[in-house]
């Protein structure tokens, strides 16, 4: 079997001293928070819930201020409560509380994912560009007395976008793929379609974080590697826990000879912990998160988190026999196959290698 295979080991190999202290002063103040968590999940009478739920907002601000001063040191990770005017911060912070809430179904689930990948669209590509302007005319459906034409201004983002390629971390990273290529596609002055390059890669389950084992099955992968080769990587995921993914894919290009103009990550959620192993192991790689969570537990998942974004967009799979990818696309429905018509035939071109 043709498969790449990085470990957990390899990846606090690209940490600093720093690095390792300040997630270690996150898991410090995150500990704190445990005794809290009981007393409102006990109930036993509203003034102990009142006084954990006071202790919580105050643990929970000590941790916002802390990551913000670890990230503010780091110019290759950008967090959008953090790097955007407050006016804006109340949007983000809800659609994330409404991602975290379990009883948040998949359809709804789904809709959140897309606003929260339009926002995060606009930081990674429009946040800096001020002034030069594309120009929309746009035919309307008035044509009373004559056809009606409206003209829109967008921010010219063909340089930063037309170069790209989706790189897809299989399975729970395509859906957000799908919406940040039709992003660019939809600012694109020319309607660029991004190619797809899509990666079958895994976390051993069975293995806990500090032991943890990433694996690139390159014989269930489908990717033209020298169509890579110069081109502005972008690594669209819900969520980005530990970075092992992300790390395992770009250094397996590196070795053979790719050489990406640049590579963006993508994330709702990222772990503080991920968003610095990610900078640290890959040079000139960028992050950009909706929200940063200050830990990891033992079975590397994010905390607070929000489960499992993957099986929350795309269902879980039943029996032995997971779906493939085309199957994943038919079972996001007809509306999601039709808004996004030209990523879905993007993809399935690459899969069937038409």
């Amino acid at each position: 079997m043709n498969k790449i295979v990085l470990t957990a080991a390899d990846l606090d190999g690209f940490l600093s001293d720093d690095d390792k202290e300040s997630i270690a002063q996150m898991d410090r103040l995150y500990a704190e928070t445990t005794e809290h968590f009981e007393a409102i999940s006990a109930g036993s009478d509203s003034k102990s819930i009142s006084e954990a739920e006071s202790a919580l907002i105050g643990i929970y601000d000590r941790m916002g201020k802390t990551m913000q001063e670890i990230v503010k040191k780091e110019p290759s990770i950008h967090v959008y409560s953090f790097n955007t005017p407050k006016e804006v911060h109340g949007e983000a912070s809800r659609l994330i509380a409404k991602l975290r809430n379990p009883r948040t179904k998949r359809e709804e689930f789904i809709y959140y994912v897309q606003r929260a990948f339009e926002l995060l669209f606009n930081l990674a590509f429009t946040e800096n560009v001020l002034t030069e302007k594309n120009y929309l005319i746009n035919a309307t459906p008035v044509n009373v007395p004559v056809q009606n034409y409206a003209v829109h201004k967008i921010p010219n983002v063909d340089a930063l976008i037309e170069n790209s390629v989706m790189c897809v971390m299989l399975r729970g990273a395509l859906l957000p793929s799908m919406i940040v290529s039709k992003e660019i596609q939809e600012y694109s002055s020319t309607n660029y379609v991004t190619p797809f390059a899509l990666f079958r890669i895994k976390r051993d389950e069975t293995k806990k974080e500090h032991n943890m084992e990433y694996v690139l099955d390159l014989d269930k992968s489908f990717f033209n590697i020298e169509s890579l080769n110069g081109k502005d990587l972008i690594f669209a995921d819900p969520m980005n826990a530990t970075g092992g993914s992300l790390v395992t894919i770009v250094k397996y290009l590196l070795n053979e000879g790719v050489r990406p103009k640049s590579i963006k990550l993508i994330n709702v959620i990222s772990a503080l912990k991920g968003a610095l192993r990610s900078v640290r192991a890959i040079e000139n790689a960028e992050v950009y998160t909706l929200w940063m969570d200050p830990v990891l537990n033992e079975l590397a998942y994010i905390l607070p988190g929000l489960g499992d974004a993957g099986d929350r967009l795309n269902g879980t799979d039943t029996g032995t026999n997971p779906r493939n990818i085309i199957q994943l696309i038919a079972d996001y429905g007809a509306n999601i196959s039709s808004l996004y018509r030209s990523q879905v035939q993007k993809i399935e071109q690459t899969v069937l290698g038409e």
